[in-house]
Order: structure tokens, then sequence, then C-alpha cells
């Protein structure tokens, strides 16, 4: 049987941390977290758990996580975040993975979002396939904005069965908040990479975002809430070119 070593990195967590932890107990050989020096009740939480716990100053989400995966005494991994936790089902897949996994194998999870309280199984956020367990010798993660771990081209990728729960958000005005931050990180993403906006393709772009979602992706199935999260997802995208606009009209100024 291979030992897995779960990582999570952390600032604030105290109202989902638990909850994760608790969820991985069984699989983990060991937890690490690493801590951006939160300061609420998340480290005496860690540590009340058997977490092991160690701070370090935020490097950006693929720097820390990479940092927080060399902490790690096993080779397999599996990175969650703070307000993740496994079904049954994922749970069940992840020990009886252990048993048969072989180096140069990497598994996808399927996360399933909660939102305000409401499971979202359309608008573009389900099945939000993500690689979550490789041998660190295989992959690290790259990215500033959604990072991915990136991975030998001769691993061979499978899906694992189950769901990996994701509480994202528990009001609408904090994922608001919420994207501020994210359209920041994204738009001096865009604007390293070289990539040009201007109004047309800001409007363009969200426009396309909303009816990819709601329509195509079925959003309206998820109800009220469906519709709220394309919105501010199209609204998102609007304000991310917006942003990458501003940025190149700095930049020659």
């Amino acid at each position: 049987m291979e030992k897995l070593s779960v990582i999570i990195i952390t600032l604030n967590e105290e109202k989902n941390i638990r909850r994760c932890i608790e969820s991985v107990k069984s699989i983990a050989d060991e937890i690490i977290v690493l801590d951006s020096f939160s300061t609420d009740a998340t480290e005496s939480i860690c540590k009340e758990l058997g977490a092991k716990f160690n701070s370090e100053k935020w490097q950006g989400y693929s720097e820390s996580k990479n940092l927080a995966n060399n902490l790690a005494t096993n080779n397999l991994l599996f990175s969650i975040d703070a307000d993740e936790a496994l079904s049954p089902e994922l749970e069940k897949s992840i020990l009886d993975l252990k048993n048969t996994i072989k180096e140069g194998e990497a598994f996808i999870v399927k996360r399933l979002t909660n939102y305000c309280g409401k499971w979202i199984h359309h608008s573009g956020w389900y099945p939000d396939a993500k690689l979550r367990i490789w041998f660190k010798s295989d992959g690290k993660w790259e990215g500033d904005l959604h990072e991915n771990i990136i991975i030998n081209s001769n691993t061979n990728v499978k899906t694992l069965n189950g769901d990996l729960f994701h509480y994202s958000y528990y009001s609408i005005n904090q994922h608001i908040a919420q994207f501020n931050k994210f359209t920041e990180i994204g738009a001096a993403d865009a604007f390293k990479k070289g990539k040009k906006s201007n109004w047309f393709i800001a409007s363009y772009k969200s426009i396309w975002k909303f009816k990819r979602d709601y329509f195509f992706k079925l959003g309206f199935l998820d109800g009220y809430y469906g519709f709220i999260i394309c919105a501010i997802s199209a609204f998102a995208t609007f304000t991310k070119y917006i942003k990458l606009k501003e940025l190149h009209k700095n930049a020659i100024k």
C-alpha cells in the first residue's frame, strides 16, 4: 500500500478547515498544512486534529503549494483546498487506489460546488475536473490563477469515482468580493503573457460567458443561484478584460 500525504494551504480558514481535515483522516498517512500566518483559530484547529502545521509567507498559489509539497515525507500526494471535503464515494475510491496505484499514474477528481447552501450541478461548474493525486516526482504546480499541476507527459491520468465537495461561497457578497481579487490576478497574468483587450473584447467575452454558462451549460437548471452565478461570472469576465485594458494603458504612459 502506498503512503499518502494530504497537502492543504491555508489563510484564516477556521470556518472550513475542521470539515476538510476530518474528511481526509481515513485516507491520509500524514496531513501537511502550510499556512500564511492566519490570525484566526486555523492553527489551533489543525494541531488539535493532528495535522503537521507550518507557517510561511504567501508566495502565490502555485509557489505556496509547491512549498507545501516539499514538506511531504511521502511521494504520493493529494492536494485539497481548505474549503473542500471528500464525499463518502470519493473517500472509498482513494482508499482503494492506495492499494493499486503505480508510479507514473495520476488521478483527476470531480468537484461539486455548494453555493450559498445549494449544490450546483450545471452553470459551467460541474463536473469541475481537477488533477489532485499524483507522485511528487511526476509534476508540480504552475500558474498564478487557476493553478494547475503540470504533469510529466508520459503519466497515465485517470478519473476517480465520487465527488470532491467544494464549499465555495456562503453569501453572494462573498462571491462579489472574491471576484475582485481574482480579476486582479487574472488581468496581471494576461498582461504578462502579452494579451490585449479593448471595450469590444471585454463586452463580447462577457456576453458569451453568460450565454455559454446559462444556456449551453444549463445554468438555468440551477434555478435562482444558477442565474446569479452566471451573471457574476460574466461580469467578472468583463472586469478582468477592462483591468487588462487599463494595465496596457498605464504601461505606455
